[in-house]
């Protein structure tokens, strides 16, 4: 391996033609999968958007005390969509737009920090968080998690260049602090990266560094904080009113968690359950490259991987670690949306190793095991990504060659770099274009179809709707639902009294009734007992799994 060329692939192509793929495959998964709106959350976001763009939204609590919602606290999050409302008015697409932004804006940084000091880094870590399924996924609903991710993005870059600007390192400072309050305007969990920067601020106050950086940073930060809170005591009488909304919702949610209801699994969350589960979400891949740049840093390693390897190991053992609660301790859940904030840092770092593996195929082989042993390990249809990746390293590496051989085999080369890439964005592209290819699983375009042609002004009557769609239905109707109609759940028929002459339909929507997402909890019933509890109807319309009856 010693005689292998340490040609550094500098070319900006590599990443040009990784960000074009990226964004053109986001926008194809976004359009392509869209299944209107998720669950309660993006529908609160956005009863909040149209709130604040029609001038109804009311800052202070409800004045009960009855709703307490930490959903309306987060202002980065709603707040861009009342815009694109007022802007394109309100559909699907106004409402989820913001998160595409953000997660088509997380690549653009990628590529700006990275595409010409490391290209590899620049285009492995694109292909990493942007073609990671549940990044994908995350674009088509108005969730805090892609946005957090951007913002995440953001203080991460600017704290890096900040620290290395000899000029204009107040205005770098200003900006961090700027983009961490961004960042707490969205979601809470930009906590995740505070062990980090208290751990940077303590080294540069021991080496007498970046003084001027960081006495902007801390000085605009507590003022925007100050602010913040003095914000709150004006319009709640409580400066610390968002963490104790935090700690009431903790409460009232404390039956599921592990605490109170499944305390005898604590153990295996605090062990091997995260790993578990970062394997299982398609993180290994990402997971596994990092840790080769940890073991290859002493290799001429790039000095920027160990403060990516850094973020991403502080960030990785608060999401194991932590606790969603200051007065007890409750571990976080174990799902996708919540390791967003861990992604930048982890495809950054993963990039550094994509970028020692391309240089020099020592760890190839070690990879490859490491790969296939996931792929066994877990025995899905996530195996294929990790048993296609182990193939290439493991064939790669046997295949490397030294500098006279041709282009693509010699390590270090624009052509052996290109093909580790394509290798990765082939195998990551799989399961987000399987995706792509399946059926509608909520029937939302139809339901707007039918919804906009036969049940809008003027007119008047009884709309029965399944239990997924009762709590939504004003969304529809950009929130101005005709006066003259009223929407009522199945089981409502019995008790729905009808006026002489007063109209009622019903509305079946199959995928609805068949999505395994509402259907485990929410949807108890079949299109046939529907049918059932309404026998005497007749067609109106089709469009699609979406039926709506006249009822006699």
């Amino acid at each position: 391996m010693g005689c292998f060329a340490a040609v550094k692939p500098h070319s900006p192509r590599l990443p040009d033609l990784t960000l074009v793929f990226v964004v053109l495959l986001t926008l194809a998964y976004f359009f392509l999968t869209h299944e209107g709106l998720y669950d309660l959350d993006d529908y609160f976001y956005s009863r909040y958007a149209h709130q604040l763009a029609s001038g109804t939204f009311r800052v202070e609590p409800d004045p009960q005390g009855l709703l307490h919602d930490p959903l309306k606290e987060r202002w980065l999050i709603f707040g861009p969509v009342a815009l694109l409302y007022r802007l394109f008015g309100i559909t699907i697409i106004s409402t989820t737009l913001w998160p595409l932004l953000a997660t088509l804006g997380c690549a653009l940084v990628l590529w700006m920090t990275y595409r010409k000091r490391e290209p590899v880094v620049a285009a492995g870590a694109m292909l990493l968080l942007g073609l990671h399924y549940f990044t994908l996924n995350l674009t088509n609903y108005l969730y805090p998690d892609n946005i957090l991710m951007f913002w995440c993005l953001c203080c991460g870059v600017s704290l890096l260049r900040g620290r290395e600007q000899l000029r204009r390192p107040v205005l770098w400072g200003v900006g961090f602090a700027v983009l961490n309050f961004a960042a707490l305007l969205s979601k809470e969990t930009i906590v995740y990266y505070l062990p980090f920067y208290l751990g940077v601020l303590a080294l540069d106050m021991f080496r007498r560094r970046h003084g001027r950086f960081w006495l902007a940073a801390v000085g605009v930060g507590a003022a925007l904080l100050g602010t913040y809170l003095a914000f709150y005591q004006v319009y709640t009488d409580d400066a610390f009113y968002r963490i104790h909304l935090i700690e009431h919702t903790n409460e009232f949610l404390k039956e599921g968690n592990f605490l109170e209801g499944n305390r005898a699994a604590l153990l295996a969350r605090l062990t091997y359950q995260p790993l578990a589960f970062l394997v299982g979400t398609g993180l290994g891949v990402a997971l596994l490259l990092a840790l080769a740049a940890a073991l290859g840093r002493r290799r001429r390693q790039h000095p920027e991987a160990d403060f990516w390897l850094a973020l991403a190991a502080t960030t990785l053992a608060f999401y194991w670690l932590g606790s969603t609660s200051l007065t007890h301790y409750n571990p976080i859940t174990l799902i996708p949306r919540m390791t967003t904030p861990l992604l930048p840092p982890l495809c950054l770092a993963a990039g550094f190793g994509l970028r020692a593996f391309v240089r020099s195929p020592r760890q190839g082989y070690w990879l490859a095991a490491a790969l296939l042993a996931c792929a066994g390990w877990l025995h899905n249809s996530i195996s294929v990504l990790y048993g296609g990746l182990a193939l290439y390293f493991a064939v790669a590496t046997w295949l490397a060659r030294p500098v006279d051989s041709a282009a693509w085999r010699v390590p270090g080369t624009e052509g052996f770099a290109a093909l580790a890439l394509l290798a990765l964005a082939a195998m990551l592209s799989i399961r987000p274009v399987y995706f792509m290819r399946k059926p509608s699983v909520s029937g939302h375009a139809a339901q707007q179809q039918v919804l906009a042609q036969h049940l809008r002004a003027p007119a008047r009557g009884v709309v029965f709707v399944d239990d997924f769609l009762i709590g939504n239905y004003d969304f529809y109707y950009g929130y101005q639902v005709p006066p003259g109609l009223q929407f009522r759940r199945y089981a409502a028929a019995d008790s729905v009294r009808r006026r002489p002459g007063e109209k009622a339909w019903l509305l079946v929507n199959a995928s609805t009734l068949t999505n395994p997402e509402l259907t485990r909890k929410l949807i108890r019933y079949s299109r046939a007992d529907v049918l059932a509890r309404f026998p005497r109807r007749r067609l109106v319309k089709q469009v699609g799994t979406v039926q709506l009856y006249g009822i006699d």
